[in-house]
């Protein structure tokens, strides 16, 4: 039996139009590589906001990655991330996320919708974490959360790989998707 709720308090909360601190705010990936570690990597967040009703289950998320900003320390390897092979960003140059709600299932708080990648959209979970609000010594109202999801990355047409001398896969497909964010409340 879930314990999914339609309404929460959320002490410090306030509705309206939030967007997001690029200079406090990140987008980071894993994935398993060679099957015996991970690569780390980040992107550049172009745009985030939340429009925020009283109701916290009823707020609308629309975020926007740069697809080229790709930086996994590599450069030969993060220009073939950018190529046709993986993100194809000449074609495909933003990675994009639409809410479709929001609800408090089994103690997580978990934000549903739509990821848009390499052209390709489906359904994912980010199972959020909320670091608090405060005003900062500028007057700014501030909000701060973390958001996780994991994505088979071949569901959204990354399938190129290279076999393995001793057996398995240079890439793994299962990509860690971590959102570190903070955004402010506008007047």
């Amino acid at each position: 039996m879930s314990d999914s709720t339609t309404t929460l308090d959320v002490p410090g909360y306030k509705a309206g139009t939030w967007v997001l601190d690029p200079s406090h705010s990140e987008v980071t990936f894993s994935v398993r590589h060679m099957m015996i570690s991970k690569v780390r990597g980040v992107f550049g967040l172009k745009s985030a906001t939340i429009e925020a009703p009283a109701n916290p289950f009823e707020a609308k998320v629309t975020a926007s990655v740069d697809a080229a900003s790709i930086d996994t320390k590599d450069q030969g390897r993060d220009t073939h991330l950018r190529s046709a092979d993986f993100f194809d960003v000449e074609t495909y140059p933003t990675i994009d996320f639409v809410s479709t709600g929001a609800r408090f299932e089994k103690g997580d708080f978990l934000v549903d919708g739509d990821l848009t990648m390499h052209g390709v959209t489906k359904p994912v979970t980010f199972e959020l974490e909320f670091g608090g609000f405060g005003t900062d010594p500028w007057g700014n109202y501030k909000a701060g959360a973390t958001a996780k999801t994991v994505v088979n990355r071949e569901d959204f047409g990354l399938t190129w790989n290279a076999a393995l001398e001793s057996g398995g896969v240079l890439v793994g497909k299962d990509v860690t998707i971590t959102l570190d964010l903070q955004g402010s409340i506008q007047a």
